[in-house]
């Protein structure tokens, strides 16, 4: 059995799918009852529990064979001082189940533990489950191609991908389909000690290459829109980004221009194979579907 955190988003829901579809029995942990209708139907067991609660947490972790561990992505607050809190919080659960094996979910860049904005927060994840089970892994993953669908009505309507990323640099992306891939092989191997997995796609993109990938898909042009940095604090207030949050988003985006959110010499590195025109053709088969 193996246990999954975060079914319900991105990266844990393709693990559990790869998972389920290779012949493994898993468990995802969800926070409401009310969610495990699609996830039983697939056949998976269910725990309900949340980081926050320790015990739940053991509980459900308890027995498993290993398991893949996230921490979610910052909604409000301080994000570092959430991050410190969820990382004692798994470690502490991953101690008391006995867990033989994690597969924990971080980035690339992860190994500064500041200049990288919200990726920092991984640095102290990884730094609190170091040592947690006899065998660790840290799966650290490029920029979601994925993530490039909170842009996609902006595209589908208008023909204009926003991004504060520097249209012509190309940097480290995964489509979330590889990075399930991935983390389902890892649980697998057999291993010792700690390891540091870096996963970029088949090559690296930029945004006008996305931009590109999104022309081909809707067979019309799609141009860039650069926001330049003096005013994304300002875009993100009026989206409701709390501050504090906002500001550990944009330090992300200036690590990533400054070239800072960048591969670790030493570790081992590899690459997925979903190319980007299939992960933006499922990103807008999905907005076109809802």
């Amino acid at each position: 059995m193996y246990v999954v955190l975060g079914a319900n988003g991105r990266a844990g829901g393709e693990t559990a799918r790869a998972l389920i579809e290779s012949g493994n029995p898993v468990r995802v942990v969800l926070r409401r009852p009310e969610q495990a209708g699609k996830w039983t139907k697939l056949g998976a067991d269910v725990a309900i529990g949340s980081i926050e609660d320790v015990p739940s947490l053991a509980a459900a972790l308890r027995d498993a064979a290993g398991a893949f561990l996230l921490s979610p992505p910052p909604a409000s607050g301080d994000p570092y001082s959430r991050a410190r809190e969820v990382g004692h919080a798994l470690a502490e659960a991953v101690r008391q189940a006995g867990l033989p094996k994690v597969v924990a979910l971080s980035s690339i860049g992860a190994q500064h533990d500041r200049g990288t904005g919200v990726i920092a927060t991984l640095n102290s994840l990884e730094k609190h489950l170091e040592g947690a089970a006899p065998a660790t892994i840290f799966l650290r993953p490029g920029y979601f191609v994925e993530t490039w669908g909170e842009m996609a009505p902006a595209v589908i309507a208008g023909g204009v991908l926003p991004t504060f990323l520097e249209p012509l640099q190309k940097i480290p992306m995964v489509s979330t389909i590889d990075v399930g891939r991935a983390a389902a092989r890892l649980l697998k191997d057999e291993f010792s000690g700690k390891r540091i997995v870096e996963l970029r796609g088949p090559q690296d993109w930029s945004a006008n290459d996305v931009a590109a990938a999104f022309s081909r898909v809707l067979d019309r042009t799609v141009e860039i829109a650069f926001v330049p940095s003096e005013i994304r604090a300002s875009l993100l207030a009026q989206e409701g980004v709390p501050p504090e949050v906002a500001t550990a988003l944009l330090g992300m985006y200036d690590g990533i221009a400054s070239g800072r959110v960048e591969h670790e010499q030493g570790t081992e590195q590899r690459r997925g194979s979903v190319s980007l025109a299939e992960a933006v053709e499922r990103i807008v088969r999905r907005m076109e579907s809802e």
